[in-house]
């Protein structure tokens, strides 16, 4: 009725439709035929756009593949070579093989980039800080020591707990050293099993047989003996400060504080007439400049000092007191034997470097800061440093 080609008869009754033309012709139906026969290829034509909107017709995308033959074409399927060998270099193979083409154009993956250890952060600030005391570093190129050095040069007796199977790891091969300075040995003897420079000793019969056993060191304090005693040997007494950072070995029960395995900080000073205020000072300016403010000190016993004191810091995370260190003044039993003179005094103290690391980035178990079970995303994670505010909280 639109085009003109029906009408409606309302004098009938009922009133009817009828033609109105003899002879339609239908527009739309000629315009959608010659769509289908491509004579009408514009999907913008005022006419196609009204096709669409009564939604008689649509754009379809068709594409087309030529597929031809190569001058590589073959039927037999082979892998491309990707990387070029020496071995190909050398025997010439790489004139007949087939490499595949590169794509330069291509983005390779991401290389993956190194992060520096939260203990090594820690560790390089304990070495600049001690550096910025005046600090002279010492020599920790020996992992094996022997019982003498690590032990008796302490004036810890051969029958001490500390030197059972339970605490420290014996060498089997070579489970003896003979390289001891005989005057010296004699002196510590003679202090372990008589006495002597006022003290009674422990009155024992002292054994060089254990004194040459070979052990994993278990203390950096081995180092301090054996600087102390080349410092002994000077003709005129310099006052020297000493520090090292690196590994010792005890045998441990593992648990979230304790490795069979960890770092020892060793610092010494020794000077004329110190005290155990000088100590306490010293431990407070290091920890200070480190950033833990939180510190307590408890009295306690080692052979080889009197007074002899354990550190402790607060850890937020575990809501404790944590030991971070033992300290002390080094025994005249320990220090006359040397050669030092009778008014020089050294303060000394082995302190962590795994426990203040938990407390100062906010780990709770040791296990996952250092060993197998360490978290390489941690470390990844971590700030590049950290940033503290200095108080006067003590």
């Amino acid at each position: 009725m639109n085009n003109g080609w029906l009408q409606v008869d309302k004098s009938s009754k009922p009133a009817l439709v009828k033609r109105k033309v003899d002879n339609i012709h239908d527009e739309v139906r000629d315009l959608l035929k010659r769509i289908q026969s491509l004579q009408l290829s514009d999907s913008n034509a005022k006419e196609v756009v009204e096709l669409k909107k009564r939604k008689l017709v649509e754009d379809v995308v068709i594409n087309y593949f030529i597929v031809t033959k190569s001058a590589g074409f073959s039927t037999n399927i082979s892998k491309g070579e990707a990387e070029l060998t020496a071995e190909m270099l050398q025997t010439g193979s790489w004139k007949t093989l087939h490499f595949k083409q590169y794509n330069f154009n291509a983005k390779g993956m991401m290389p993956s980039y190194g992060c520096l250890h939260p203990l090594l952060k820690v560790r390089t600030e304990y070495r600049q800080i001690f550096l910025e005391m005046g600090f002279t570093e010492m020599p920790t190129n020996n992992f094996v020591e022997n019982s003498f050095w690590n032990f008796d040069a302490l004036f810890t007796p051969q029958k001490h707990p500390a030197r059972d199977a339970q605490d420290t790891f014996f060498l089997s091969d070579p489970a003896m050293t003979t390289k001891l300075p005989e005057d010296y040995v004699n002196k510590v003897k003679q202090v372990h099993s008589t006495g002597a420079f006022g003290s009674i000793g422990y009155q024992y019969d002292w054994q060089l047989e254990e004194a040459q056993k070979n052990v994993l060191r278990t203390h950096t304090t081995a180092v301090s003996t054996r600087m102390l005693y080349k410092l002994a040997q000077e003709k005129i007494f310099k006052p020297a400060k000493y520090f090292s950072i690196d590994k010792v070995f005890r045998n441990e029960n593992l648990d979230a504080t304790h490795l069979a395995e960890f770092h020892q900080i060793e610092g010494l000073i020794a000077d004329y007439n110190l005290t155990l205020g000088d100590l306490i000072g010293v431990l407070y300016e290091f920890f200070r400049k480190l950033g833990m403010n939180k510190l307590r000190f408890k009295p306690a016993y080692n052979p080889y000092t009197e007074p002899s004191m354990e550190v402790f810091s607060y850890h937020e995370g575990l809501k404790k007191w944590i030991e971070v260190g033992n300290s002390g003044m080094f025994r005249p039993e320990m220090l006359l034997p040397m050669g030092l003179p009778e008014d020089v005094s050294v303060i000394a103290w082995g302190l962590s470097l795994e426990r203040p690391t938990m407390i100062l980035y906010g780990i709770n178990n040791i296990r996952s800061l250092i060993g197998p079970k360490v978290d390489l995303e941690m470390c990844q994670q971590n700030p590049l440093c950290r940033v503290t505010a200095a108080t006067d909280e003590q």
